[in-house]
């Protein structure tokens, strides 16, 4: 007669959630240790700069209705800055009609205006480092950072559905 080695049930089932716990354990220590955020550097902003340069600075507007806000698509700043909007000045940015803060880091955002655009006007939305209009945000070329769009009663035509 050979001695039956009988398991009880409650014994497999344990091991299983024994087996179970420590692999959840395992994914969450390994992925707690693996996605821990890197040491950020930081660097000292200095304000006694005329201008800001660099890749990090750019605007996108679209066509706009006729009206007194300019919808600005994205805004993408270095550091915090301004949207300033400018009427046309004969194929060159003229008078200022616009002017709103943006945080650092790329939002969208609307410009409410001081004088409303006109169907057919051509404007410009240009980035700037004070509110005054006086230190315009420039490119690593030494080039404005500016988007120039229209006013048109047909500016969403572009949009299709």
């Amino acid at each position: 007669m050979q001695p039956q080695n009988k398991t009880n049930p409650w014994t497999w089932i344990i091991i299983v959630v024994v087996i179970i716990i420590v692999i959840i354990l395992g994914f969450y220590f390994l992925s707690g240790n693996s996605s821990a955020p890197a040491p950020v550097a930081t660097t000292p902003v200095t304000t006694s700069q005329p201008a800001q340069t660099g890749q990090a600075n750019r605007i996108s507007v679209t066509d706009q209705f006729p009206g007194n806000i300019v919808y600005v698509s994205s805004v993408q700043l270095a550091s915090p800055g301004y949207v300033v909007i400018k009427a046309d000045n004969n194929g060159t940015p003229g008078a200022v009609i616009g002017t709103k803060a943006f945080p650092a880091g790329i939002n969208p955002g609307q410009v409410n205006l001081t004088k409303s655009m006109i169907d057919g006007g051509t404007y410009y939305a240009e980035l700037y480092s004070d509110a005054a209009a006086t230190q315009p945000i420039l490119d690593s070329n030494g080039n404005a950072i500016l988007a120039t769009f229209h006013a048109s009663a047909n500016a969403n035509s572009n949009l299709k559905g």
